[in-house]
């Protein structure tokens, strides 16, 4: 599903309707479409109030956000560079990455990482999740709140819509094709 599933998760959920424009690297790197973006990346949760509800949660989404990508660095690593040697590995220290997670979600108590509605953090934390599903389908099983929570955000009509959607189905979950 790539670097825009959470994009896609968090569209769908809010109702919108976007034309999917795949950019391939070389025509990235022409810089066109690149030069828009102030760091070459493209931000939509704070247009979509995906963002939390004040200055103290968008705070508080960032961080979220910026350890759910800490965690798919670590996954993005095992699965391009050490998948036929790192994998087991990877699966079994699990637990370590998760348990934080599982922490903040079991704290907020609210079935989201940060407020009482579905942030941008949210949807990148979910979009992970079901990759690592794929990769072990039993990761979740010692984390309730966890395994709550993705099962709350699969149960949300139009997210639900989208994942059972041949949009979504037809989509590869990583480029080189393991999972």
């Amino acid at each position: 599903v790539g670097r825009c599933g959470a994009l896609r998760i968090m569209l769908a959920d809010q109702g919108q309707e976007w034309k999917e424009v795949v950019v391939d690297f070389p025509e990235w790197m022409k810089g066109t479409l690149k030069s828009t973006c102030v760091f070459g990346q493209l931000h939509l949760g704070r247009k979509h109030d995906a963002y939390g509800k004040d200055g103290d949660e968008a705070a508080l989404v960032d961080m979220m956000c910026d350890g759910v990508e800490d965690f798919r660095l670590k996954y993005v690593k095992m699965i391009y560079q050490e998948y036929d040697t790192g994998k087991d590995t990877y699966i079994k220290d699990l637990p370590n990455h998760l348990d934080k997670f599982e922490a903040v979600l079991a704290k907020n108590k609210t079935g989201f990482l940060v407020g009482n509605k579905s942030s941008f953090a949210d949807y990148n934390l979910f979009d992970l999740l079901l990759n690592h599903l794929v990769l072990s389908s039993t990761c979740l099983d010692s984390f309730p709140s966890l395994k709550s929570f993705v099962e709350k955000m699969s149960a949300r009509p139009k997210i639900k819509a989208f994942l059972d959607s041949e949009a979504y189905k037809k989509l590869p979950i990583n480029g080189n094709g393991k999972q």
